[in-house]
């Protein structure tokens, strides 16, 4: 099996490699950047990945996949540009499954977040569709629906995006579901929360999603049929979000954030959740400048 991982130059993706090494599977990582090696003693067994140095970049034609020795898992790099339709026409070639990082990951103006975040998605999936690759998994942000209040929150809960970061995943859950109608492609897409090795803030208690979990999520809807938008947290003893439909394709969440508790509400206090920060499922997102890189 061979599964494309765009955005893999970036920390999300950086995690779940290893925890996608799997024997006869094969992950295909595509970035504008060059992919880091994976770091000795990471989970999972994976062969390191030979990355493309900067002075190898103007040599390397876009689109050129440059294979890895065979391991446990195999590993191939292809430089691609999301918005370059025939660098994911490439990318796109001998693939049974994407799983979708890529993108802008935070607020950038107007213009950017269409041409990448937008753009860049229809052009991925329109590379897949062509390619007849069925098994998309489109990795977004609770973010498309970030000014719904935080007790209001169920699975499918209708898009509110916080800011045009999050205008751009709540677009990619619609052209998830487009294809889906149109071309029968399975599509997952996930509202992933605060994904990190561990929980960084009072929100986190909440929101969390461990690596591990995450790489559990993504192998479950790898298998999935059909539309599904489900929310991305661990098991965590104060969730927020609905863990029903993501448990319905299979996943089984087995970390709690609460385990850090007494770390977070030792540095931090008691949550406020007055405070819009704590309210809001788009936390301090919903209060900031639109458009403005930060």
């Amino acid at each position: 099996m061979r599964i494309l991982l765009t955005g893999a130059a970036g920390a999300v993706a950086t995690a779940l490699r290893p925890r996608l090494a799997r024997s006869g599977r094969t992950l295909r990582l595509a970035d504008v950047v060059p992919v880091a090696p994976v770091a000795a003693g990471q989970v999972g067994s994976v062969e390191p990945v030979t990355p493309v140095t900067a002075g190898q970049v103007g040599s390397v034609a876009a689109g050129q996949v440059i294979p890895v020795a065979a391991g446990q898992a195999r590993e191939e790099t292809i430089l691609a540009d999301l918005t370059d339709e025939n660098a994911m026409a490439e990318a796109m070639k001998g693939v049974d499954a994407v799983v979708h990082l890529g993108g802008l990951s935070r607020e950038h103006p107007w213009a950017d977040i269409l041409r990448v975040n937008v753009h860049g998605t229809q052009v991925l999936l329109e590379a897949a569709r062509r390619e007849n690759v069925r098994q998309v998994v489109l990795v977004g942000s609770h973010h498309a629906a970030g000014f719904h209040p935080r007790p209001d929150a169920p699975d499918g809960l209708s898009p509110r995006p916080d800011t045009y970061y999050g205008f751009s995943k709540a677009a990619m859950e619609a052209l998830g579901s487009l294809y889906h109608d149109r071309f029968a492609m399975n599509v997952v897409a996930i509202r992933l929360g605060s994904c990190s090795e561990r929980p960084r803030d009072l929100r986190g208690l909440s929101t969390w999603l461990s690596h591990d979990d995450c790489a559990r999520l993504v192998e479950a809807s790898l298998t999935a049929r059909g539309f599904h938008l489900v929310w991305g947290i661990s098991a965590n003893t104060r969730r927020w979000w609905s863990l029903d439909a993501a448990r319905a394709l299979g996943y089984a969440p087995r970390d709690d954030a609460e385990l850090h508790a007494p770390r977070l509400l030792a540095e931090f206090g008691e949550p406020d959740l007055t405070d819009p920060v704590q309210n809001l499922v788009g936390g301090a997102f919903c209060g900031r400048e639109l458009g403005a890189f930060w």
